[in-house]
This record gives C-alpha cells, structure tokens and sequence, in this order.
C-alpha cells in the first residue's frame, strides 16, 4: 500500500511538473505586442517581394510607415503652416492613450527615399518635376493607400495560408479552487488542469485533430487525498464528393494569392497614372505661369498704348474715341492679367495637393523646365517642313486654292504606327491583364460553385483514450469510434441559384474586359491623333507669334508716323497676346500627350522612388 502510495505521489509530482512546464512555456511563448507587428511586416514583406516577382518579373521594398521626414511635416514647421493638431504632423506625434500597446511606436523613420529638399528661411522651395515626383510618392495620400492596400492584401494571404498549417487550439492551463460546505465538515478542494490541442487542415480537403488533457485533484484536507487523470483524442474527417479535391479546398488560398498579384498591378497602374498627373499639373501650372508674364507684359504695352493715344489726342492727331477705346483695352488687360495671377496661384495650389503638401505651404516650380520643353520642341519643329502660304508662294489673287492637310513627315519621336500602339498597350497594360485574371476567376468560381452542387460524402474516424483516474495513457482501453455521413443532395436550391448566377457573373466579367479593351483602343488612338493635332498647333501658333510681333512692330512704327488708327495697334497687341498663350498651351500639351501615350501603352516606367523611365521607339 505504501509503495502504491509513493508511486501514485510521483505521478502527481511529475504532473506537476508538467503543468508548470507548459505553464511557463506559455507566459514566456507570449510575445511582445512589438514583436508580433515586426513578425507581421516581416511575413508580409516576404509576402509581397514573391508576388512581385510572378507579377511583373522583378521585387522592390514598399514601405508603409510614413517617416517624419517627409516634405508636408518639414514645410508645416519649418515655414510655421497653421494646423490643427499633432494629427496634422503625422501619427508619432499623437499623445499615446492609456493602455497604449507600444510606447515607442510609432516613432520617427528615416526613409532614404526622400529627395532632399533644402528649406531656406522666408524663401519659397523650388522644385524641378524629378522633385516632384519624388516628393509625390513620398507625400501623396492616394500613393500611400495604394501600398498599404498591397500590405493588407499580404496579411490576408497569411492569414488564409495559416488554415493549411499545423494550428494550436483550446490551449489552457486551468485550476479551480472549490469549497464545499454541504456537509458536516467544510471540504476544500482544488483541480488543475492541462489541454493541448493540434488540428491540420490539408489540401484534400481532410481535417485532423489531437487533444491531451491532464488533470490533478486534491483535497485540502488532512488526508490530502489525490486524483491523476490523463487522456487524448483525435479525429480526422475525410469528404469524398462535395468540397473535395485540391482546387476545391485550396481555392480560398489562390483567391488570396491573386488578390496580393492584383493589388500590386493596380498599384503599377497607378504609379504610371499619378506620374503623368503630376507631369501634367506641373507643367500646367508652368503654362499659367508664362500666361501671366504674357499678361502684364501685354498689361504695359497698353497702358504705354493709352498714355501715347492720351498725347495724341492732346496734340490733335487722334479723336478722343481712340482715346476710350485705348483706355478700355487697358482695363480690360488689367482684368486679364490679375484672372491669370490668380488663376495661377489655384493651380498651383491644386498641384501641391496632388503632392499631398499643403497648399499654404511656400512652393514655387522651376521655369527652366518649360524652357527646356520649349527647346525640345523647336528640335523637330526645325525638321519641319515650312508649310508657306499662298501669298508666301507668290500665287496671284486668282489662283486655286489647295489645303494641305497636316502631314505625317518629320514626326515626334512617339507618333508610330497605330497598329504597333495598340499592340504595346495590349502587352503591357497590368489593368487589362488583371482583368483578364479575373474573367479566369469567374471561371474558377463556377467550378466551385458546380461542386457544391454533388452530394455530399464524408468519412472519419475518432480514438479517446485514458480518462479519469487513469495514471497514464493506455490506448488498450480507449474508445475507437469510425463513421460515414451522405448527403443525397436533395436540397440545392441556393445552390443552384448561386451556380446559375456565376454564368452571368462571368459575361459581366467578359463585357467588361472587352469594354477595357475597347478603351484600350480608343485612348491609344485619341492620343495618336491628338499628337499630330497638337505638333501641328505648335508649328502654327510659333508662325502666329512671329507675325503677330512683325505686326505689333509695322503698326507700331505706322502709328508714329501717323499713318495708321490706335486700334490697328490694339489689335495687334490683343492678337500678340492671344498668340503666344496658345503656343505655350500647345508646347505643353504635346509634352502631356506624349506621357499620356506612354501611360495608355503601359510602357512608362515608374520605380520606386515615383521617378519615370521613358519609353524609347528605336526599340521597335
């Protein structure tokens, strides 16, 4: 009996050793709340650098944490912007609320991505486009939703891969202290208690568990009587018809495999738009700008022109009505010049949102860089044929007319052939490539949907062994118990619904990548035809410029000599004006249409800095 005893007192004292094992294992097992973000930003970057990889052949780190270097913070300090709150400088600076899970995060980044951009003090920062779009990427909130939509796509994806893992289940170490006072004798009593539980989903469709409990009872009482129970259980599940078979089961996961590739196409698709955006803003804004250097320059001439006609008139030469018109001029280049001040100051408001800086910040843009576009032009403009016209040709007053349309010689570097246009955008358009992934998962949808349909027969089997009282685990007196479910799949009638209606789901699916293709077409086309449109505008309106300066100057000169009106002068100034804000539009807009074509092929390159690798014709 006494040896019974010391034996029954061992098993104990090895439970608990056991259940203070596992119970230390656990508290030390339990991670920081840091630590099970760093292993999130690891799995996810490990995530995203794979599908990048099957997505567009190569991988590049996206950063989701705005660092505190960034252009919109620096420019709020630094030029001391109004804001409304530590919100405004980004989310390092808020005041940590109670029981905040990391004290030290967020916390200020350095991001070598950043272009450095010097702040002087009460100057305003110039910016060149490669800043720009640097700065963009960097600031832009609709740049940064796209990439935390890639992250958050990745954690999905693990998420969805962990239900084909090895998963711990019902883990506890549980003791319950009783009191029983029913009695004559008031009996204390405790219970602790162990479960480990293990379940595996695999990809035919088969789940399996394990389960082991421990357990220890003792009454707090002079005797100090004991009780040791262990035991363990596993089950597997195994269907044969419905929700069987690898494709079925595992189709979640490639759902969210294809979902982290489409994330990281619309993002290549949006960094290749937003980069022509800001291009086009900037320049834009550029145009305005010349537009209101045009505007007080033609603003002087005719204040210079009223004054002159005011002596004219003083002297006798002119009638007080050129004097009014003169004056009216005046007036009404005043108006202009102070619409295309403040016209300018919008745009360039509106395009230091598109950056994501504020738009009270001090920003001004480098006219050099519509200088430079102005120089590339005039390098195919030289290679222009020089259209004359008739007068210019020496026809007489008699002679026929003939219209030479535009012609297709001496062309920009991207106007190429239609045909070949089309093509390049069909191979690199990620938007109709997505799409076209998903008219296949349409596909796939239906083949779920179809098997849902079966009936459904499932096999399985369960052993518990051990139990109460027991002193160790003996599988010679466990309870085996196997069994066989059928579903005869008399009832589908959601089932049948769903399945029909996956058909229409996969022609809305087909409709709409033909509608992209469609559109596909039609933008590559429109922006062919409007860089012939807009080369030849650039070739005219420089003509127009030259003649309205030969103009302003014979009039001019006329007027002096009293053999010509104030209002030929006039006129000549308002067509000078004219004329040389619809050569810098056109100049612009040639520039915008070529990265527009660009962008509609698909074959602009946008790294990871938001900096853009042209494409070069030669290679076709």
């Amino acid at each position: 009996m006494k040896k019974q005893t010391t034996i029954i007192t061992k098993i104990q004292h090895t439970a608990v050793a056991f259940l203070l094992g596992v119970l230390v294992f656990a508290l030390g097992g339990c991670q920081k709340p840091e630590e099970y973000r760093t292993e999130a930003d690891k799995i996810a970057a490990e995530v995203i650098m794979q599908k990048q990889i099957d997505a567009i052949g190569k991988h590049y780190p996206i950063r989701i944490e705005r660092p505190s270097t960034i252009l919109r913070r620096r420019l709020i300090k630094e030029q001391k912007l109004p804001y409304a709150g530590p919100e405004s400088l980004g989310t390092d600076q808020l005041e940590k609320i109670a029981h905040w899970p990391e004290p030290d995060y967020p916390t200020w980044q350095e991001n070598p991505l950043d272009p450095v951009v010097v702040l002087e003090p009460n100057k305003p920062v110039k910016l060149t486009l490669n800043e720009a779009l640097q700065i963009g990427a960097q600031n832009s909130f609709d740049y940064q939703n796209n990439k935390e939509n890639i992250f958050e796509a990745a954690l999905d994806l693990d998420l969805t891969a962990n239900d084909f893992r090895l998963q711990f289940t019902d883990n506890r170490l549980r003791t319950d202290f009783d009191r029983d006072m029913t009695g004559d004798d008031n009996v204390n009593s405790t219970e602790t208690s162990a479960d480990l539980s293990l379940k595996r989903k695999f990809e035919n469709g088969a789940t399996a568990t394990f389960g082991i409990t421990m357990a220890i009872a003792n009454l707090l009482t002079p005797d100090g009587n004991s009780s040791f129970g262990s035991s363990a259980d596993t089950s597997i599940n195994i269907p044969l018809l419905r929700g069987s078979g690898k494709h079925i089961v595992t189709e979640s996961l490639t759902q969210a495999q294809r979902k982290v590739v489409y994330r990281i196409y619309d993002f290549e698709r949006f960094k290749k738009t937003y980069a022509v955006s800001v291009a086009s803003s900037y320049l834009k804004v550029l145009g305005q700008l010349d537009s209101v250097k045009n505007s007080e320059e033609n603003y002087r001439m005719l204040v210079t022109s009223a004054i002159f006609a005011r002596r004219r008139a003083d002297a006798g030469l002119v009638k007080e009505i050129d004097v009014d018109r003169a004056a009216q001029n005046e007036l009404s280049a005043r108006n202009n010049w102070i619409s295309a001040v403040e016209n300018h100051k919008g745009a360039l408001d509106s395009f230091k949102n598109l950056l994501g800086l504020p738009i009270d910040a001090n920003i001004e843009l480098d006219r050099l860089e519509l200088n430079g576009l102005t120089e590339r032009v005039e390098v195919f403009l030289s290679k222009m044929q020089d259209e004359k016209t008739q007068d210019e040709e020496g026809f007489s007053a008699d002679s026929e007319v003939v219209l030479v349309g535009a012609d297709m010689e001496n062309t920009g570097p991207l106007e190429i052939d239609e045909l070949a246009a089309i093509e390049l955008a069909f191979e690199n358009r990620l938007d109709l490539r997505k799409s076209q992934g998903e008219v296949y998962d349409s596909q796939r949808n239906i083949v779920v949907l179809a098997d849902r349909l079966r009936a459904e027969l499932t096999i399985g089997g369960s052993a518990r062994v051990g139990g109460s009282g027991e002193n160790k685990i003996r599988t010679d007196k466990g309870i085996y118990s196997a069994f066989l479910t059928f579903d005869p799949a008399f009832e589908r009638t959601a089932e049948r619904n769903n399945y029909r209606k996956a058909y229409i789901s996969l022609e809305k699916t087909v409709r709409r990548t033909q509608s992209l293709e469609d559109s596909i077409k039609s933008s590559v086309r429109n922006k062919l035809r409007n860089l012939l449109k807009t080369r030849q505008t650039v070739h005219i309106q420089t003509k127009s410029v030259k003649l309205a300066e030969k103009r302003v100057s014979s009039v001019s000169l006329f007027l002096e000599a009293g053999r010509a009106p104030i209002l030929d002068l006039l006129d000549a100034q308002e067509s000078l004006l004219g004329a040389q804000n619809a050569l810098t539009s056109a100049i612009v807009n040639y520039r915008i249409a070529e990265l527009e074509l660009q962008r509609d092929m698909g074959v602009l390159v946008v790294n990871e800095k938001g900096l853009w690798h042209e494409y070069t014709p030669e290679t076709l």
